[in-house]
C-alpha cells in the first residue's frame, strides 16, 4: 500500500503522526509525509523509512485569528498541489490527514476523486480549540461556521478518526454516524518511554513539563504554585520544554517572581531525545485549566510519564478524570494555586506515595501503549483498503 500523512505540524515532534506512520512502514507499507519544515532542515528527508516533506515554516507566534488563517490557507494550497503532483506520478492508496484544520482535508481533493481512501485525524476539535485559543464565545457565528466546516470535513472522508473518547460522543452528536468514526487515544511507544535508571547525581528534586505552551495548559498556575514552593523546598527546580505562544509570558513570570535560577526554560526536542530527558524527572506536572479547550483535550505526556516510571500530578479536568484514578496519578484542583503546591510539597516530601503512584500507573500503561493499541489503527487502514472487513462492521469503538 502507498500511503501519506498530510498535517500542519512538525512531523518529529507529533507522537501520533510518527507513531502512525511507522507503524504502515515497519509492515512494508511506502509512507510519506507532508508537513511543516524546520528552520535549518531538509525540505525533504528519510526518516526511519518514511519519507517527509517540509514544506513551509511555522513559527508559534499567531496574535490573532487571522495570521493563523493565513498561514493555514497558505500550507493548504501548497500541500494540495505536493499531494496532487506526487498522487499523478504514482497514486496513493490512502491518505491520512491531520486536524487541525479540518479542511485540511480538502487539499485531498484530486486524489480522492481517483480512487484514493481519506482518513480525517482530529487531534483537536477545532470549533472549541479555536473558541479557547481565541477567547470566542460558543454562541458567536464564528464558532457555528467552525461546526458547519467540522460537518463538510467529515463529509468528505472516508473515516475519522477522533483522539478521545469524550469528543467520539461530541462528533457523533453534532457531526458524524458512530459507525464512521473511530476514537483512538494518544498512547507511549515503549521503544523510547521505558523506565530508565536516574543519572544524575547533582541532589536536586526536578519537576518537569514536556509539551506546548498555550493559556490552557495552565503554566502560569505552575509557576505560581512553584513560587510557593521554593523556600520550603530549596533542592526543587521546575524543568519546561516546550514552544508556544505562552512562552515569553512565563519567562518573564518567572523572573517577576525571582525564580530565574530555579525554573529552567528548554527548547522542544525530538521523540527520541525528550523521552529519555523526562525518565530524569522527578515528578510530572500536567496543570491544564478546567475552564477551557484543556478540560477534554487528552496530555499525552501523562501516559508517556506513567511508562517512563515518573509520578503524575495533574489537575482535575473531565479528560484527566475519566481516563486515570487518583490511585495512578494526584490530582489537584485546577487552576487553585495553593491546593497544587499543597500537592508539589507532598509528593516531594513522600516518596512512598510517589512510588505507590508509579506502580499502579506502569501496570496500567503495560496494557494502553502504542504496542498494543496500533493494531486497531492498521485494522482500520486495511479495512478502508479492501484488505480487511468493511470499517463500518469492523471498528465500533474500543475501550481505552
Amino acid at each position: 500500500m502507498r500511503a501519506c500523512m498530510l498535517a500542519y505540524s512538525f512531523y518529529r515532534n507529533d507522537t501520533r503522526i510518527l507513531q502512525y506512520a511507522r507503524a504502515l512502514a515497519e509492515r512494508g507499507d511506502e509512507v510519506e509525509v507532508i508537513a511543516l519544515k524546520r528552520e535549518g532542515a531538509p525540505a525533504e528527508e528519510i526518516i526511519d523509512g518514511v519519507r517527509v516533506f517540509g514544506i513551509q515554516p511555522r513559527r508559534r507566534d499567531e496574535r490573532g485569528p487571522l495570521t493563523y488563517l493565513f498561514r493555514i490557507v497558505r500550507f493548504l494550497f501548497s500541500s494540495s498541489l505536493l499531494l496532487t503532483r506526487r498522487h499523478r506520478a504514482r497514486p496513493y492508496d490512502l491518505i491520512h490527514v491531520h486536524s487541525v484544520p479540518d479542511f485540511l482535508v480538502f487539499a485531498a481533493l484530486i486524489p480522492k476523486l481517483s480512487g484514493a481512501r481519506i482518513i480525517l485525524d482530529i487531534h483537536d476539535i477545532l470549533p472549541e480549540f479555536y473558541a479557547s485559543k481565541f477567547k470566542v464565545s460558543h454562541s458567536s457565528l464564528v464558532f457555528r461556521l467552525l461546526k458547519l466546516v467540522e460537518k463538510w470535513s467529515i463529509s468528505f472522508a472516508h473515516h475519522v478518526i477522533i483522539a478521545n473518547h469524550l469528543w467520539y460522543e461530541r462528533l457523533i452528536s453534532r457531526s458524524v454516524r458512530r459507525e464512521k468514526c473511530t476514537p483512538i487515544c494518544n498512547y507511549p511507544d515503549l521503544r523510547y518511554f521505558f523506565p530508565r535508571p536516574k543519572t544524575r547525581t547533582d541532589g536536586k528534586f526536578v519537576m518537569m513539563y514536556p509539551g506546548t505552551l498555550n493559556w490552557h495548559q495552565g503554566l502560569d498556575v505552575a509557576v505560581k504554585a512553584f513560587a510557593k514552593v521554593v523556600e520550603q523546598a530549596p533542592h526543587v527546580e521546575f524543568h519546561i520544554h516546550g514552544e508556544g505562544p505562552a512562552r515569553l509570558m512565563l519567562m518573564d513570570l518567572a523572573r517577576q517572581l525571582g525564580l530565574d535560577s530555579r525554573i529552567h526554560f528548554y527548547d522542544l526536542k525530538p521523540l527520541h531525545e525528550i523521552a529519555p530527558v523526562m525518565s530524569q524527572a522527578d515528578l510530572a506536572v500536567v496543570p491544564k485549566r478546567a475552564e477551557s479547550f484543556g478540560n477534554e483535550a487528552i496530555s499525552t505526556k501523562v501516559l508517556e510519564f506513567m511508562a517512563l516510571g515518573v509520578p503524575v500530578l495533574q489537575s482535575r479536568t473531565k479528560v484527566g478524570t475519566y481516563y486515570d484514578t487518583a490511585s495512578r496519578v494526584m490530582f489537584f484542583e485546577s487552576e487553585n494555586v495553593e491546593d497544587l503546591a499543597r500537592c508539589m510539597l507532598l509528593l516531594i516530601r513522600d516518596q512512598q506515595l510517589r512510588e505507590r503512584l508509579v506502580a499502579n500507573a506502569m501496570e496500567y500503561a503495560k496494557e494502553n501503549n502504542w504496542a498494543v493499541k496500533k493494531q486497531q489503527y492498521l485494522a482500520l487502514v486495511d479495512a478502508l483498503s479492501g484488505a480487511g472487513t468493511h470499517p463500518e462492521e469492523s471498528l465500533a469503538p474500543m475501550p481505552s
